[in-house]
């Protein structure tokens, strides 16, 4: 068995893998992870394409339980709740742990729907043009659209602030995690810029898990970073597994895996 270097949260922790392994149908796409996420930190998840990061993320909050033949063996808590557990309910799972995709996904309607809509349906019943003001703030997006956003469709907006209104959609809900994967792929410098600047705010009241293949990014943005990697089964599928998870300093300047320093020095492959 691969040998993985883990470094536990110091605090404890809103989210727990434990040796979890992850199926479609009788392939094992990902195997044995065990992850401690810590409350109101930023976690990176990086490696190579097919190593199980994006798969890892839809765990936590079920969205894989939407792909016919996908199940997990291991378990993953919530706030110490067991999510598989046969009392909670995925779609109130999904509202305390919300996502943003890798490409901005906006509704054919206004700028104040996209984020009206969701709050909603999870029958929010407080002011609802306060709660779009402060997500949309909480988004920095505020004063770019305030003279416009009950008029204006989401889908006008340029992609990084297609991003950020997702982002404003996701949090009007009241999460407490968000999981991002690979939110900044689709945007520019500038963009990406924003979105990073953003996630360092939203920390301070979100637990935050990224999926990124920019590692300057990683180092810009999260406090832990957990390297994933993938091996070739005798099917020649590829099988994801957990190789390092560690703070972000000491994955990128003193690994303790020979993968992770390979990869991060990019002399990996």
């Amino acid at each position: 068995m691969t040998h993985v270097s883990h470094t536990s949260v110091a605090t404890a922790p809103v989210l727990q893998a434990e040796n979890l392994s992850v199926f479609y149908g009788s392939f094992k796409a990902v195997r044995d992870v065990y992850l401690d996420i810590a409350r109101n930190q930023v976690t990176a998840f990086i490696g190579p394409s097919g190593c199980g990061k994006s798969t890892v993320l839809r765990c936590f909050n079920r969205l894989n339980d939407l792909i016919p033949g996908c199940h997990i063996q291991g378990r993953i808590l919530f706030d110490n709740q067991n999510i598989h557990d046969k009392r909670i309910d995925p779609v109130e799972l999904r509202r305390r742990i919300g996502m943003v995709f890798q490409r901005p996904n906006p509704f054919p309607k206004t700028i104040y729907e996209n984020i009206a809509f969701g709050a909603r349906i999870n029958g929010y019943q407080g002011n609802m043009d306060e709660l779009v003001e402060q997500s949309l703030r909480q988004a920095a997006l505020w004063d770019e659209v305030k003279d416009k956003y009950k008029r204006e469709s989401g889908l006008a907006l340029s992609g990084g602030q297609q991003q950020r209104l997702c982002i404003a959609r996701a949090i009007a809900i009241q999460p407490e995690v968000l999981l991002m994967d690979e939110p900044c792929s689709a945007l520019d410098p500038i963009s990406t810029r924003r979105v990073e600047e953003l996630i360092q705010e939203l920390k301070q009241r979100y637990t935050i898990i990224i999926v990124t293949h920019n590692m300057q990014q990683a180092t810009r943005v999260a406090d832990m970073t957990a390297f994933f990697n993938a091996e070739a089964t005798e099917k020649g599928n590829k099988m994801g597994y957990l190789v390092e998870y560690a703070p972000t300093e000491q994955i990128f300047n003193n690994p303790q895996q020979e993968f992770t320093r390979q990869y991060v020095t990019g002399q990996f492959g």
